[in-house]
């Protein structure tokens, strides 16, 4: 035994994957510290030992999760090439992990919003601070673009980035319900087209 009493095969790693499925699939009100520590195998002890507590764990799975998401590829401007090809491709594979995911979990940063923001006084603004990070770094790819010539000048960039972001928001709402989840794509593709950001080869199929 570990001197914090986790069994010798005790995978922090492993564990905090497990915890982000958990929180994923039921959200943060639905795991309690005692069903986490049930669910993962140590006793509570060995709980807070690891991740300190049920909060910091939650956002350690958050932040991974956003680490392993589609839109990471929005996260930085590129040197070259197109920006709104960029998009274009990163809300393509967003529809894409979302027609294959067999539970329709939608997004857990999403997810958490709902749940947690004007709700959980801690965690809430940890949750809405991620989100508007991201509403930002769109912001700054919109600006880029217009830079480029590849979005007109007159391009109102924050009425457009939150308009993606907002419907981003809701294809992930969305694809909980709509029972033919591939036609997720086509409308993220009239909406891009909308504002006139759609780049893509013109041997993609709809």
């Amino acid at each position: 035994m570990s001197k914090s009493g986790r069994p010798p095969q005790f995978d922090r790693d492993a564990a905090l994957d497990a915890a982000l499925m958990a929180f994923w699939r039921e959200g943060y009100q639905a795991n309690s510290v005692k069903a986490l520590s049930e669910r993962l195998g140590i006793t509570r002890s060995s709980f807070y030992n690891a991740f300190e507590s049920r909060e910091a764990m939650f956002m350690e799975a958050l932040e991974r999760y956003l680490e392993r998401s589609p839109d990471r590829a929005l996260a930085a401007v590129p040197p070259e090439g197109s920006i709104c090809a960029l998009i274009t491709a990163t809300f393509r594979s967003i529809c894409l992990n979302l027609a294959q995911d067999a539970d329709a979990k939608g997004c857990m940063a999403v997810n958490s919003v709902g749940a947690l923001c004007k709700v959980d006084t801690d965690l809430g603004p940890k949750v809405a601070a991620h989100m508007v990070a991201r509403l930002e770094r769109i912001e700054t790819l919109l600006r880029a673009a217009v830079a480029r010539g590849e979005l007109p000048r007159d391009t109102d960039i924050a009425a457009t980035a939150l308009a993606l972001k907002t419907f981003l928001v809701g294809l992930n709402v969305m694809a909980k319900v709509v029972p033919d989840r591939a036609t997720l794509w086509p409308a993220a593709r009239a909406m891009l087209d909308s504002f006139g950001i759609v780049r893509e080869p013109a041997t993609h199929d709809a």
